[in-house]
């Protein structure tokens, strides 16, 4: 039978829903080793976490996150809240001996990504950053045909993260867009999932340059928000991120890159894609197609063309605990995979992927992306060592 493993969730909103719901689904679909008790969740709102707790199914609130982490029936942290409390809570949960869930981008920035990366390393817990896109069958399905050689050489990695929800320059000044809270903008919301792509199917990046933009200096100061969505008041105030950003980046390996972000682009929804090509094929992808994974072999001859694989097959990663072949998946499939994974890890003894370890590579390329943006010029990505 498995055994159970007590979790405590702090921030209840847009990801703390997905998480939620993530948590609760795993036992109905995959036969894990550890079966997720949702002990407490915690939001600095008491109406609104109390409402939160008993919709999403979980035991209990707390209103402080201190308080949660001193519970002796909670083993693993799920960290859900805005980015700018993410180090200090995933470092106190750390010394606490908890393992840690912690959504991305991993700190506001490469010192206090250090700090938390130290943190659970002294602590010796099983840590797992949310890049959930990396869960997606196809995406991980393209790392195995890009590991078996199926491209050959790497030469180019392009990708893009287009969305168009802050087009209207009524739409409140929400904390997304407050750089004391959230640290930058499309940059670390978006940018930061493609760069993950980027380094887990090609490599490690050595360099970047960059540029960013503002297009809506100011905008209303919200009277209520939450997740994504916002009432405009009526006072004013700055807006101090980037709405967009786009990178030329070369890789370790001698691959070079490019990377465009924007919360701009006036009919993308969530437009996450990539295209890669290589000395002995290509390959692409769009979460907004998420089970297909488009492939062309220089092996084809004459009949050479992008061919669609429909990543559904219960042998294609994940998919043994899903639907039939083409019954599809959703996006909140690739947070119920990754909480599989997780759990797996955590009772195997194996540390999960993508950790903080890698969050930590993320962010170095997010600082360096940040550095070129102030200056105009190329700048070397820290190689982290903890």
């Amino acid at each position: 039978m498995p055994k159970n493993i007590g979790v405590g969730m702090i921030g209840y909103k847009f990801m703390g829903k997905a998480h939620s719901n993530a948590f609760r689904q795993v036992p109905v679909f995959f036969k894990s080793p550890l079966t997720p008790v949702l002990k407490a969740i915690c939001g600095r709102d008491e109406e609104g976490v109390k409402a939160a707790a008993k919709t999403y199914g979980w035991e209990s609130y707390e209103t402080s996150w201190e308080r949660l982490l001193e519970r002796e029936d909670i083993e693993l942290v799920d960290i859900s809240t805005p980015n700018d409390s993410h180090a200090e809570i995933a470092i106190a949960a750390a010394k606490r001996g908890k393992h840690i869930f912690l959504e991305k981008p991993m700190a506001m920035n490469l010192k206090e990504a250090k700090a938390v990366a130290k943190a659970v390393k002294k602590a010796n817990v099983k840590h797992m950053i949310s890049f959930n896109y990396r869960k997606f069958p196809a995406l991980t399905f393209a790392k195995k045909m890009i590991d078996e050689g199926k491209i050959g050489r790497v030469y180019h990695f392009r990708a893009v993260y287009l969305q168009d929800w802050i087009l209207d320059p009524a739409f409140p000044l929400v904390w997304r867009l407050d750089k004391k809270i959230a640290g930058s903008g499309a940059l670390g919301d978006l940018c930061a999932h493609i760069i993950d792509m980027a380094q887990y199917l090609v490599g490690d990046i050595d360099s970047v340059s960059a540029a960013t933009e503002t297009f809506i200096k100011e905008r209303p100061l919200p009277a209520a928000e939450g997740g994504l969505s916002a009432t405009a008041g009526k006072q004013k105030g700055k807006v101090t991120v980037d709405d967009a950003i786009i990178t030329l980046a070369r890789f370790t390996n001698g691959a070079i890159g490019t990377f465009e972000a924007t919360r701009f682009a006036m009919g993308h929804k969530n437009g996450a894609a990539f295209e890669i090509n290589g000395s002995k094929g290509s390959m692409r992808f769009n979460i907004e197609r998420m089970n297909e994974l488009e492939y062309l072999s220089s092996k084809d001859g004459d009949e050479e063309g992008f061919k669609r694989i429909l990543v559904t097959n219960p042998t294609h990663p994940y998919m043994s605990g899903w639907w039939p072949p083409g019954h599809m998946l959703g996006w909140e499939h690739s947070h119920i995979n990754q909480v599989y994974h997780l759990l797996d890890c955590i009772a195997n003894d194996r540390m999960p992927e993508p950790n903080l370890y890698d969050g930590l590579k993320n962010q170095a390329v997010l600082d360096a992306i940040s550095l070129s943006a102030e200056d105009g010029k190329w700048h070397g990505v820290e190689k982290t060592k903890i």
